[in-house]
């Protein structure tokens, strides 16, 4: 089983400042993780992907949203919101993160590949169609699973598990009336951007589509793999994927500053396994892992690398 590693160098340059979680400090953690491992190494497939076009940032984005970001340096803002800091070359990165993601889709899809893992930055999860958001410029598994649909024709419905310590909402608000896209998401609760409860299923035709599983700070790992376990089980019954696209933040980790969670790598192995194991039941093993969270700059590395050794195994 062949995995293939997506990165570029432009997701260093997207510079966030001083002091800010989301560093280029991250993107070489995890590719220094990745190389300090010479047999996982050597067993990866090396994608450099090529920017997002326009048109396929707004399958999942409106139109002055991507006007926005694409002008917000010019104009001299630093800040998106809050927390979403920008600089010179963050449009640019941002198009190779939505890019890379939709490359993945490509190896999966042509064979290059059994499944991908992107090493990307800027993440994406909590990007609207209409902003920005908690460090995310677009919505980078929004528009892969849009592009997947839209490229391939044995691409109908796609499954996105986020196991994030923070709730997708961007990519939830989404697909929130779309039942080609089942959206399940896992993750501390009560906590930012404070969406994410039971009662939020989907709406219209997308109701039933949508499964969140807050988890309480604190919650012992053993029983937050075990709610994980059974979701995917329910899932796996009434919704057969074409594509599983992963939203992986590694900042449910118990070392993990900007959560309260208490999951460590052999969690992340576990889980990694069985969505390997759906997807194998469903979709011919394909799978597509992109980063998003994980702040601890000396657990990241090992924690993801670990999640794409169990990719390849």
């Amino acid at each position: 089983m062949t995995t293939a590693l997506i990165h570029h160098p432009i997701y260093r340059r997207h510079d966030t400042g001083h002091g800010h979680p989301e560093t280029p400090r991250r993107y070489e953690a995890v590719m220094n993780a990745l190389r300090a491992d010479e047999k996982l190494w050597e067993s990866l497939l090396e994608i450099t992907p090529e920017p997002a076009s326009k048109g396929m940032i707004q399958a999942a984005h409106t139109k002055e949203h991507f006007r926005r970001v694409e002008g917000a340096f010019e104009n001299g803002l630093e800040m998106l919101d809050a927390d979403t800091a920008i600089s010179m070359q963050s449009f640019d990165a941002a198009l190779y993160a939505a890019g890379g993601v939709c490359r993945a889709v490509d190896a999966v899809m042509s064979g290059e590949a059994s499944n991908a893992f992107v090493a990307v930055r800027p993440p994406g999860h909590h990007a609207t169609a209409e902003s920005a958001m908690g460090f995310c410029l677009f919505n980078n598994v929004a528009v892969a699973a849009r592009y997947a649909q839209n490229r391939y024709k044995e691409i109908e419905r796609v499954a996105i598990v986020d196991w994030d310590v923070h709730h997708g909402n961007g990519t939830q608000g989404i697909f929130f009336d779309d039942p080609s896209v089942y959206f399940f998401s896992m993750h501390q609760y009560p906590w930012y951007p404070g969406t994410g409860s039971r009662g939020e299923t989907g709406f219209g035709r997308g109701r039933g589509y949508t499964l969140n599983v807050p988890v309480k700070a604190q919650t012992k790992a053993t029983e937050q793999k075990r709610m994980f376990e059974a979701a995917i089980a329910d899932i796996r019954a009434n919704f057969k994927p074409d594509l599983i696209m992963i939203s992986a933040g590694f900042d449910a980790h118990l070392t993990d500053p900007l959560g309260q969670l208490r999951l460590e790598d052999d969690d992340y192995v576990s889980m990694t396994k069985t969505l390997k194991d759906w997807a194998a039941e469903a979709c011919g093993g394909r799978i597509v892992a992109a980063l998003e969270g994980g702040y601890n700059l000396e657990t990241l590395g090992t924690t993801a690398a670990r999640h794409v050794a169990a990719l390849g195994e």
